[in-house]
């Protein structure tokens, strides 16, 4: 997996606090964590060299019908750059596949080029715009079990994507 995660990572954190910014990305901020089961979950994302921790990853089913499963990853600000997004995203891919999941997604804002190096960094391919999560337009993400660890083309995300809202 990744050596920057705590031992345990697996496990869920029974209490999850977001930095003030990251509720307030997308309308509804963050899911009521009680109705949660495993595999979903949120985990910190720590730097073991010096065990700080640097940010938040999460598996949660994406809005409005759930069925979906998303990969959230928050870092903070100072820590931007150094490849935790990506490899924190893609141990998450790893566990949520090892536990029968079939595909993951990531949404983020259009103008987020930081979120879609991430989510390609993770193995991700960009698949289109929608408005079906969060309501309101997002560039959409995913990435297939059979996909996983196979190397990415590499593209730059604004060669792929257009103004019309692709249904997905």
């Amino acid at each position: 997996m990744t050596e920057r995660f705590l031992d345990g990572w697996r496990r869920p954190w029974t209490v999850f606090r977001t930095w003030p910014p990251c509720s307030t990305w997308f309308p509804g901020g963050s899911r009521d964590s009680a109705a949660i089961e495993p595999p979903l979950g949120r985990w910190k994302v720590t730097d073991l060299a010096g065990g700080h921790t640097v940010g938040a990853v999460s598996l949660l089913p994406l809005p409005p019908d759930d069925i979906d499963f998303e990969i959230g990853v928050q870092i903070a600000r100072g820590w931007w750059g150094h490849g935790y997004a990506g490899e924190a995203g893609e141990a998450i891919a790893h566990y949520a596949f090892d536990a029968g999941a079939d595909e993951v997604f990531a949404v983020s804002r259009p103008a987020n080029q930081r979120a879609a190096a991430a989510a390609r960094r993770m193995g991700m391919d960009w698949v289109g715009q929608t408005d079906k999560y969060y309501n309101t337009r997002l560039d959409v993400f995913r990435l297939r079990r059979y996909d996983l660890d196979v190397p990415a083309v590499a593209a730059s995300p604004e060669s792929e994507q257009t103004d019309e809202l692709t249904d997905i």
